[in-house]
């Protein structure tokens, strides 16, 4: 059902190896991020550590690196990776025709 879905635009207007951010009203930005295998991942837009924006930060593989303190979070589990211990939440994602939908109950129980 659609409506249990975001549409939040086009693959391609996700850099590759970048993100983009999208506002969610009362709550968390959520950050939406292409890998150079052309894999698309969200999270809420904040690092487990200092909160640091994780949009800000350098895609790489299947994870990112946080911009404040270089902790590498994978993109497709939230979780910090290494020595680091902590968990950013997962936004579930799905392909339909080139767009990009992001799940609605998700999006809005990260912003409580």
């Amino acid at each position: 059902m659609i409506g249990e879905w975001l549409d939040i635009g086009w693959v391609n207007e996700i850099p590759v190896r970048g993100s983009r951010t999208v506002p969610v009203e009362g709550g968390e930005e959520i950050a939406v991020f292409r890998t150079s295998d052309d894999r698309i991942f969200a999270l809420v837009n904040r690092c487990p550590h200092k909160h640091g924006p994780l949009s800000q930060g350098i895609v790489h593989g299947h994870s990112v690196a946080c911009p404040l303190h270089n902790w590498n979070i994978a993109l497709a589990t939230g979780e910090a990776q290494g020595e680091d211990k902590g968990c950013t939440p997962v936004i579930p994602v799905k392909i339909d025709g080139g767009r990009v939908l992001i799940c609605r109950a998700s999006t809005l129980k990260a912003a409580a």
